[in-house]
């Protein structure tokens, strides 16, 4: 085995076998998938408290409109508002006061409450009072069926958009759904170049200080000892996020059956029996299925295979450049504190990247977009957007190939100063120091 491979191999079982890689891997997965299902879970429990609200209407023509619910019930009031907000009885959660027409003083309306109003009371007090002030202002125009008209004529129009192929062949697209495809694959590029990325300049910089790597380069030489860093932490990298899409996507189907499955799956038998009862079954099966067989029809108009093939190559490229440049950093400090000159641009880049990713979704074949897929320090992001609308060719060999020469000569320039500023200790070079250390042979 080459010297590399020896580092490569080094670093992976190191670090892999650690208690907190370990814990990591496992508890991610867990913390997403809870993410998901327990805010399902608690607003599917319902509170045993009734809040009452008093409802103090001067015009007689708005309390009757409300109407009690699980949460809240509505009762008139019979004092007055001062004397309920100096009341000691704390039964009385909220006090809505109506002093006038709301048609004619929209302001005349207010609801108190000695706590803040939660957001399900105003919503369901502003429901009822623009429902009824809306048929009450429609009925001031004395117009026949005027409300039948209003509903009739409000349309929601949404363009179909059909994709065919070289085949002739058509199937439904969706910009959103390939925006939500791209943005994803942006973020764990994005991710995977920062954490791992900081990972091997952490690594280096312990070496650095605890002065193992003085040892170590009597046997290998410095670049050889940089790339096997680098490979060896992708490799974790790799594994890692491998680990965590096998174990979120098993909880997560876990989840589904185990929160909604047998709930839902009884629901639909039910349904189902009463609909084919009534003969409606298959107009309403079709109705329900509909959005469902929407979404995997637009799912399945995206080359995925494509897409996993640059995303692999792209995410090679740029964390390669990234963690080339992140090496070289660690090697030229002594402590955390010293990064944060010489970490600043990078940062910029790798937020400038994420930012120009997000706005080139409206725009994938945008000004802003292409450049940034063509630059090599924003490409690895920014191309993930844009692959899933299916750009030139042309394009995506230009913005790899220039990804590629990039990194490769940021690697050659990395390795010269990892060479020298690694045996270097008690002193903080600044960046005109670095430029010459790459004159040395």
């Amino acid at each position: 085995m080459s010297k590399i491979g020896i580092i490569i191999k080094r670093e992976y079982l190191n670090r892999v076998s650690k208690k907190s890689f370990l814990i990591l891997t496992f508890l991610t997965p867990i913390l997403f998938s809870a993410l998901i299902f327990v805010p399902l879970w608690l607003s599917s429990i319902k509170g045993d408290e009734v809040k009452n609200v008093v409802i103090l209407d001067r015009t007689g023509v708005y309390a009757p409109l409300f109407e009690n619910t699980d949460n809240y019930k509505f009762i008139a009031g019979t004092e007055s508002l001062e004397k309920y907000k100096s009341s000691d009885d704390k039964s009385v959660f909220a006090i809505l006061s109506i002093s006038d027409n709301l048609l004619e003083n929209p302001k005349a309306a207010t609801l108190y409450s000695e706590k803040q109003i939660p957001g399900e009371l105003s919503r369901i007090v502003n429901q009822t009072l623009s429902r009824y002030l809306e048929n009450a202002k429609m009925a001031t125009y004395n117009i026949p069926n005027l409300k039948e008209i209003i509903k009739e004529s409000q349309i929601k129009f949404e363009i179909n958009t059909i994709k065919w192929s070289e085949d002739g062949g058509e199937s439904e697209s969706s910009a959103l759904v390939a925006s939500i495809v791209g943005m994803l694959f942006t973020v764990i590029s994005y991710m995977f170049i920062m954490v791992y990325g900081a990972m091997v300049m952490q690594g280096v910089m312990e070496e650095k200080t605890n002065r193992i790597v003085e040892l170590m380069v009597s046997s290998v030489r410095p670049f050889q000892l940089m790339m096997g860093k680098i490979i060896g932490i992708g490799f974790v990298g790799l594994t890692q996020m491998l680990l965590w899409a096998i174990l979120t996507l098993t909880l997560i189907m876990g989840g589904q059956f185990l929160f909604m499955g047998g709930t839902v799956d009884a629901q639909m038998m039910q349904q189902g029996a009463m609909m084919s009862a009534n003969g409606t079954m298959p107009g309403m099966a079709e109705a329900s299925q509909e959005p469902a067989v929407k979404i995997l029809g637009m799912l399945q108009t995206i080359n995925w295979a494509e897409i996993g093939f640059f995303f692999v190559i792209y995410f090679i490229g740029g964390y390669m450049l990234y963690a080339s440049v992140f090496a070289a950093i660690g090697s030229a400090v002594d402590s955390q504190e010293d990064t944060q000159q010489f970490m600043t641009p990078i940062m910029v880049f790798m937020m400038f990247s994420l930012y120009a990713g997000i706005y080139s979704m409206e725009n994938p074949d945008g000004p802003l977009a292409f450049w940034c897929s063509i630059i090599p320090f924003t490409s690895p992001i920014v191309m993930m957007i844009r692959l899933p609308f299916e750009i030139p060719l042309w394009e995506k060999l230009l913005s790899i190939g220039l990804l590629y020469i990039t990194f490769i000569g940021i690697i050659w320039f990395s390795a010269k100063i990892y060479r020298v500023g690694i045996l270097m200790y008690g002193k903080k070079p600044t960046i005109k120091e670095m430029i010459k250390w790459l004159k040395y042979k």
